[in-house]
């Protein structure tokens, strides 16, 4: 019967093992109990690594496990469309919402904000370097033979221009007649061409209406002096609408080519002897010594002296505020010897900077008035201020220069002024060939003078407008340090000597420093700089979004929206890996079954018939014979050495007659 015949087929005796099963003996043939071996895992047992077979099953599994609120939702209420469709509406709007934040937490770090930190400290501080000059570049008895022809020149210009006859230059007027036109680039008066006719009747319409501003009948004229390119191809005029301004930049510009022939031995550079311009020096109630102060020349400002640089063995220390425990000078400020076309101030210029940091004239400095004592305080709280800048992508700021394109030419750290400078001084010997005399010069090259170098005047005012404009580069290639430290000076004035003590200080003054007493107020002044508290600001950023901060604030998002902490991302990830796994699979199942398909017939016979025994299903037969058990009885026929064409020809094993023990037999074919 059918039902019989399915019974008999269950009948197929298990194969023989190495062992026996748990719970079997072994008594036959007196080989006593056989040692139990571990049971062979099942398909049912599971493996290393599962993956789903669906997404679906994938999808179930996370729902029902994982530590996400409102996931298991979208499964229990799966009978429930109405439910299911609003939590998983529910589920994609909060997965946005947080999302959203998260976009906007990145886009913030990643702006790389800063916070200001204020520190108010009260400590010794050590006293700035200040600088003092004489406003005299050189002494007029000194270099009087290397300007006498600029002189006589500028003297002939003023008394055609404004019939001015300068009275100081004994010049005569024969000399005056030879000496025309002796240099180049002569001053001329330029004539301004009128406004257009409705430009001039609109301006006059404008004047009519301010009754308390009377028209003023200008000049219609310049003074400038021409310029022009190494072959006289393009000129222009570099004018001024004041005479004055004119004048003494046209002296100027011959003074520089004077000053770039003069040898660096000459008298002129050599330093003057400091009793000779500053009176008397203390600093806490000490007198200073020559170790206290080193010396420069500037091409403006004559002989000038730093105190307190960074040369000096030992840098002043104020431990106590007040003009007591400051810096006192006195200064000689006569006027006898000034070059009158050139120095048209009196007094000295004075300069507070760091120590490692040259003293800019030009950029930072004041003027000191002659019989008047001047007293410059660095406030507290606001008088030194720190700023610590940060770097990198919170800042553009360098902290040594290193990384800036610019070759420092000042033997000092790294500011913005010097490398701005430094980057003008370079373009000057790039385009114009030669080095500007205010600026250092770059080894093996020379100051532009026009006697070698015709046409520099022309390229220094057009290279002098390109930077201003930042044409040059120069204001986007000097970035700001990274640390800086400022100086914020406040001034008060008072008159010195007073009328009472003035009869005796300039005894006093004649006495010691052979001061002569008829130049009276005029010849002196009195400088005092001084701390007014020891407390200073410290400014230091410090970034407002950490990576820290960051993984917090994402982490509480995460749970205001999930409810959730860090296993949960990992359980996200895990979905996702699954995900990918998955896809992968099935595409790579789909690509097999596509191409790499067996075929059917004598093809499928061959591959199944080189396929081992031993990859073939446990239920089907033939058993290899187990050698650790030999078995009494006639030895059995030869097992095939090919199986069947395809697995469904092979049928149910049945078990041997009259053989219980036998190891091995063979299937009969046929009908399953």
């Amino acid at each position: 019967m059918k039902g019989d015949k399915l019974k008999e087929q269950d009948l197929c005796p298990p194969p023989p093992t190495q062992g026996l099963m748990k719970g079997d003996k072994r008594e036959e043939q007196g080989l006593g109990p056989e040692p139990a071996v571990p049971p062979q895992p099942t398909e049912e047992e599971e493996a290393l690594i599962e993956f789903h077979r669906s997404y679906r099953e994938l999808f179930q599994f996370f729902c029902n496990n994982t530590t996400i609120h409102g996931a298991i939702r979208l499964v229990c209420s799966k009978h429930n469309r109405m439910k299911t469709a609003f939590w998983a509406v529910l589920w994609l709007c909060t997965f946005g919402m947080m999302y959203w934040q998260f976009a906007l937490m990145f886009e913030e770090y990643f702006s790389y904000p800063v916070s200001l930190n204020i520190n108010l400290n009260s400590d010794k501080l050590v006293f700035p370097a200040v600088t003092v000059c004489t406003l005299n570049p050189y002494r007029y008895n000194e270099i009087k033979s290397e300007l006498e022809e600029l002189d006589h020149i500028t003297e002939q210009t003023l008394f055609d221009l404004y019939k001015y006859k300068f009275n100081t230059l004994l010049v005569s007027p024969r000399g005056r007649r030879d000496l025309g036109g002796s240099l180049p680039h002569p001053l001329q008066r330029l004539t301004v061409l009128p406004p257009p006719h409705k430009a001039r009747r609109a301006r006059s319409a404008t004047s009519s209406m301010r009754d308390n501003n009377p028209q003023v009948d200008r000049k219609d004229w310049k003074i400038g002096f021409q310029l022009c390119n190494q072959n006289k191809s393009d000129c222009f005029y570099q004018t001024y609408s004041s005479g004055v301004d004119a004048v003494r930049e046209w002296y100027r510009f011959h003074y520089i080519n004077i000053l770039s022939r003069l040898p660096a031995t000459s008298p002129s550079l050599q330093e003057e002897a400091l009793g000779n311009f500053i009176f008397t020096c203390r600093f806490n109630q000490a007198s200073c010594n020559q170790a206290n102060y080193s010396h420069f020349h500037h091409p403006m400002y004559g002989n000038c002296y730093t105190f307190n640089n960074k040369n000096n063995s030992n840098l002043w220390m104020s431990s106590m505020p007040g003009v007591n425990n400051g810096l006192s000078l006195t200064l000689r400020t006569e006027q006898k010897d000034f070059i009158p076309l050139l120095s048209t101030v009196t007094g000295a210029r004075v300069m507070v900077h760091g120590q490692d940091e040259p003293a800019f004239m030009d950029d930072g400095g004041f003027n000191l008035r002659p019989g008047v004592e001047t007293s410059i305080s660095m406030r507290k709280a606001r008088m030194l201020t720190a700023l610590d800048r940060l770097g990198g992508n919170y800042g553009d700021c360098t902290k040594n220069g290193s990384d800036i394109p610019v070759k420092n030419l000042y033997p000092s750290k790294y500011t913005q002024q010097v490398c701005i400078h430094s980057c003008f001084q370079e373009s000057m010997v790039k385009e114009c060939g030669c080095a500007y005399i205010f600026y250092p010069r770059p080894k093996g090259v020379e100051y532009c003078d026009y006697r070698k170098h015709s046409a520099w005047g022309y390229c220094y005012y057009k290279l002098l407008g390109a930077f201003s404009t930042d044409s040059l580069g120069c204001f986007t290639k000097c970035r700001k340090p990274c640390s800086v430290t400022n100086y914020k000076l406040s001034a008060g004035y008072s008159r010195w000597p007073s009328v009472k003590s003035q009869d005796w200080i300039f005894q006093m003054l004649s006495l010691q420093n052979n001061y002569p007493v008829n130049n009276r107020r005029n010849g002196v002044a009195k400088l005092n700089i001084f701390f007014e508290e020891l407390n200073y600001k410290t400014n230091s950023e410090s970034p407002s979004v950490t990576m820290v901060t960051l993984l917090s604030n994402l982490g509480s998002q995460w749970s205001l929206w999930f409810g959730s902490s860090v296993l949960s991302v990992v359980e996200m990830a895990e979905l996702i890996f699954d995900l990918l796994v998955i896809t992968f699979l099935m595409l790579l199942r789909r690509f097999r079954s596509r191409y790499w398909s067996p075929g059917r017939g004598a093809r499928g016979a061959r591959e199944v018939a080189s396929t081992p025994a031993s990859s073939l299903p446990s239920r089907f037969c033939p058993h290899p014979t187990s050698p650790s058990l030999p078995q009494p009885g006639p030895t059995p026929p030869a097992a095939l050495t090919a199986p069947p064409p395809a697995y469904a020809t092979l049928g149910p094993c049945l078990p041997p007659l009259g053989s219980a023990g036998a190891s091995s037999s063979a299937c009969a074919l046929g009908e399953p």
